[in-house]
């Protein structure tokens, strides 16, 4: 089973397009965990064990793990270990270089790490990322439209007569030949969101944004999803990690993981709704 497929069986079998990002800062932490050994730990394993039936992916950024030394990175490691099998497990390291550092770097997150996809920076282009797409069951999420304000300050050039994430989505949409490729299109970006999905009509992609940034999560999935209402993954990270920073965060996240899972699949199901 290629990547690709994966994607689709996750979000079939679990009828759901959420992915739940493990952002996790060790400031944000409940203070009644701060006397753990690993705070983080401890509540990211709270937080997979409540949300695990709703979330087809979870998607962990690096850098909130890294910047802790090898502390981090024992943290990161057991974090990916405590996934349980039926998701989407997503290091989120935005990686990319020159072909032999990039073959560490798929070393690193692919066979040390176990994850099941990782977001690549295209920009030095195919050589660069030939390592992460050896695999056809290891999947890459490019990063081509994303949600920040800055992607305005590149990501929207002209590039013979199209723009620069236009180009990335239909070079990505090349590369794509063992079935691994994604990309990665922000929330706050719902009509460019179209115009990528009529790029790359069946990659997969990972959207970003639906939760504390203020996506619009009805256009995302309307947009962004392929025409069976699938092969995309929408995620919030900060709405449900820290919908409680008190001794009920573990409910309280569950209860937005809920919420969010029920909009998607109702926005999922009114794109499937014929329309007058």
């Amino acid at each position: 089973m290629t990547f690709s497929q994966r994607v689709q069986d996750c979000i079939e079998k679990k009828h759901s397009l959420l992915c739940i990002g493990l952002d996790s800062d060790p400031q944000k932490v409940p203070p009644h965990l701060q006397s753990e050994s690993d705070p983080v730990l401890v509540f990211n394993r709270a937080i997979i064990e409540a949300t695990a039936d709703l979330a087809a992916a979870y998607k962990i950024n690096t850098a909130f793990y890294e910047s802790r030394g090898s502390a981090g990175w024992d943290s990161l490691q057991a974090t990916f270990d405590s996934l349980p099998v039926d998701v989407i497990k997503i290091a989120d390291a935005k990686r990319g270089d020159i072909g032999n550092t990039s073959r560490h770097y798929a070393q690193t997150f692919f066979e040390q790490i176990n994850a099941d996809a990782l977001t690549v920076n295209p920009y030095m282009g195919r050589d660069s990322v030939a390592p992460f797409l050896e695999d056809p069951q290891k999947g890459v999420f490019f990063l081509c439209l994303t949600s920040n304000p800055g992607s305005r300050d590149f990501q929207y050039l002209s590039v013979g007569g199209t723009t620069l994430y236009e180009t990335v989505a239909a070079e990505v949409q090349k590369w794509n030949e063992k079935g691994n490729c994604g990309l990665v299109v922000g929330a706050t970006h719902p009509s460019e969101l179209q115009a990528v999905r009529r790029i790359a009509p069946d990659l997969p992609f990972l959207i970003p944004g639906i939760g504390a940034q203020g996506g619009d999560l009805e256009k995302s999935v309307f947009f962004g999803t392929d025409q069976k209402g699938g092969a995309a993954l929408l995620n919030s990270s900060r709405a449900i990690l820290y919908a409680s920073t008190g001794k009920d965060f573990v409910d309280a996240a569950r209860r937005v993981a809920e919420m969010t899972r029920q909009a998607l699949e109702r926005a999922r199901q009114s794109k499937s709704e014929p329309r007058s």
